[in-house]
């Protein structure tokens, strides 16, 4: 099978009958569709624009138009995009509230041979919104579970931060909205810095802009004032910028303005990211320093320092690594 075919869009082989003699010929015909046979059945993730109407594949297109039903986060945020490209395949409903009900709707209709497009408001779905449910479902009834691949912020933000991407990143969604669970998760991530030489990995969220000032107070809080974090903000549309500076300089920037709007992908590469290979603990450096006769507050005074912690935080750590 060629690699259209395992894509699971029905496309022709290339020593198919009918195909052209010439290689290059047979893949400008393909490319423009006229040796595609119609969509086959399964289930179809597409990712669609989160900003740009252009930034939608011709595959995406095509599968939007031939698919039997379009299972969407929001029908009317949808259509928009629909409208604009002459689209009329039905829509239905299929978000966070009705994710369970409606995902076992759809498999029977795609267990019977249904073509069914996923889409979110935005982007590629099951990143940050619904599509993780239909996809095992899906699978687990031995339905084809085929990615369209397309707009991402994630990916958007992470390739124009100018961070060091090759030492790897994680991604966690949406940073949580209460404080406290803020705060902990960031928490989470501190550690003992990582080993000389090896980059942190980036870490990545998406934020709200009604929240963005409190997450990068908080940012600063837990990794310190000389932690460097990137922003993107209203990433592919017509206002779209980066904001790159230390936490606290983008939190002024961001607060000095009237108001601020569009979500934002929020990256950074903390310095007390636990990596494998990191060095001792604040609770192993505290220890050494109190061994050399250093005293107790002192040696957490220097540690936190040396790593840029706030003084609460380093006692935490402290704390936690005694009995360690």
């Amino acid at each position: 099978m060629d690699a259209a075919g395992e894509a699971g869009d029905g496309a022709s082989s290339k020593g198919g009958e009918g195909a052209p003699g010439d290689g290059a010929a047979w893949e400008a015909e393909w490319a423009m569709g006229r040796l595609r046979a119609p969509l086959s059945a399964g289930l179809y993730l597409v990712a669609t624009p989160i900003g740009n109407l252009e930034d939608i594949t011709l595959r995406a297109l095509r599968v939007l138009r031939e698919a039997d039903r379009i299972a969407c986060e929001d029908t009317r945020q949808t259509q928009k995009l629909l409208h604009h490209y002459g689209i009329r395949t039905p829509t239905v409903s299929y978000h966070a509230h009705n994710e369970a009900g409606r995902a076992a709707e759809l498999v029977e209709e795609l267990k019977a041979g249904g073509r069914i497009a996923v889409v979110s408001d935005a982007g590629t779905p099951g990143i940050a919104d619904p599509g993780a449910e239909i996809v095992a479902a899906a699978i687990a009834a031995g339905v084809a579970v085929i990615p369209v691949p397309g707009a991402n912020a994630l990916l958007a933000g992470l390739i124009a931060s100018g961070l060091d991407v090759e030492a790897g990143f994680c991604f966690h969604g949406f940073l949580p909205g209460k404080a406290g669970q803020r705060r902990s998760l960031l928490e989470g991530l501190r550690g003992g810095g990582t080993s000389e030489g090896k980059a942190a990995a980036v870490q990545v969220f998406y934020e709200a802009p009604h929240r963005i000032l409190e997450a990068l107070a908080d940012v600063e809080a837990v990794f310190g004032a000389g932690q460097r974090v990137v922003v993107g903000r209203e990433l592919t549309k017509l206002h779209e910028e980066f904001l790159r500076g230390t936490a606290a300089e983008v939190r002024a920037e961001l607060g000095g303005r009237e108001s601020v709007r569009g979500e934002m992908v929020l990256m950074l590469a903390p310095r007390g990211l636990r990596v494998e290979g990191a060095i001792e603990s604040v609770a192993a450096a505290v220890r050494g320093l109190v061994g050399a006769g250093v005293e107790e507050k002192e040696a957490l005074k220097r540690v936190a320092k040396e790593r840029g912690m706030g003084k609460s935080e380093a006692y935490r750590e402290w704390q936690r690594g005694k009995g360690r």
